[in-house]
């Protein structure tokens, strides 16, 4: 008698467990009596009958399928099990985690440009995030588990890559986004997106919660004239940029002497600024000349003023600008000053 007893124990678990994997199905054998259900962390059990969910199990732990389970699957709360015969149902495995995955184009997306007759190919990377719907089981059963074995995080994968190129063109295109500077409109360009891959996946019970674009990536060529384009616009001047390229390469040791070019590269960084302290020496120079004792401007052409007739001396002759002494005539230039 043991040995018949024995031969019904049976453990309904999830046998063929892989991180990457969605769902697993216990298919295609008989529960027995004593039978022993086994829930691990991060897993749901669904009980199927007929393709039917007669329950949903979400707390992890070892559970006697027919005194804690039968009595609360919805249509089967008062099947018994027999002596030679058990219960011909299903249990889908579910993970519940959260997955993430990377994703790249498949090909490039030629974005149509003014500037090219031809376009521009760009192509982009990043990643997403996604989990199965807990309240949306029976959409997961009706268009994926109801039909297949397991689900894996590669098959939802090739689903998203097979509409990011459509989803990246539209989004690109909405409102004119600059095709030379796409990092900038990434987030908006993310959220469009993930709102599309939300309508498209949630039917299947798959909720996507997070869609990042990392980068646009362009052919070499384009890619280097965005380069230099953005180092000008930087620099502005590009006489300067071309000192500070050379300060740089002077700090960095790349144009010591002992070199042809390091001489000739000193040299010409040296000319150009001895040239910009003459220039400087020149305008300090032309402005004080045209200035009085007081730093006021020369008037040239105009008679000199005329005495005060307040009958106070000046501290200085108000034509020549030379020190009085308290004379009533400029002893420089012979200016009356009282």
């Amino acid at each position: 008698m043991g040995f018949l007893k024995n031969q019904f124990l049976d453990v309904v678990e999830w046998e063929e467990w892989r991180d990457d994997m969605i769902f697993w199905k216990w298919t295609n054998r008989e529960i027995k009596k004593n039978s022993r259900l086994i829930i691990k962390p991060g897993q749901d059990a669904i009980f199927l009958y007929n393709g039917k969910i007669e329950g949903i199990f979400y707390d992890d732990g070892e559970y006697d399928i027919e005194s804690e389970i039968i009595p609360f699957l919805s249509t089967l709360k008062g099947f018994k099990f027999g002596f030679n015969s058990g219960l011909r149902a299903e249990v889908l495995f579910i993970n519940s985690k959260e997955f993430v995955v990377k994703w790249g184009t498949a090909s490039p997306i030629n974005m149509p440009s003014p500037i090219l007759s031809g376009g521009i190919p760009v192509r982009a990377n990043g990643t997403f995030h996604f989990r199965l719907d807990k309240n949306a089981y029976q959409k997961l059963i009706e268009n994926i588990a109801g039909i297949k074995q397991q689900y894996c995080v590669e098959d939802v994968k090739i689903r998203i890559t097979a509409l990011l190129n459509q989803l990246l063109m539209k989004w690109i295109s909405k409102e004119g986004k600059d095709l030379f500077n796409l990092q900038a409109n990434a987030l908006d360009i993310s959220n469009g997106i993930l709102e599309d891959l939300n309508g498209q996946m949630r039917p299947s019970g798959i909720v996507i919660t997070a869609f990042q674009i990392i980068s646009f990536n362009y052919p070499e060529e384009i890619q280097n004239m965005i380069t230099k384009n953005a180092a000008q616009s930087m620099v502005g001047d590009v006489g300067r940029y071309q000192q500070l390229t050379m300060t740089d390469a002077m700090a960095e040791g790349k144009l010591s002497g002992g070199s042809m070019t390091g001489d000739m590269a000193g040299m010409m960084m040296g000319m150009q600024i001895a040239g910009q302290m003459v220039n400087q020496m020149n305008q300090s120079m032309n402005t004080k000349n045209n200035q009085n004792m007081y730093g006021q401007p020369m008037q040239t052409g105009i008679p000199a003023p005329a005495a005060s007739g307040t009958g106070t001396v000046p501290n200085f002759c108000p034509n020549c600008g030379a020190k009085t002494n308290g004379a009533n005539f400029c002893s420089n230039c012979g200016q009356k000053l009282i």
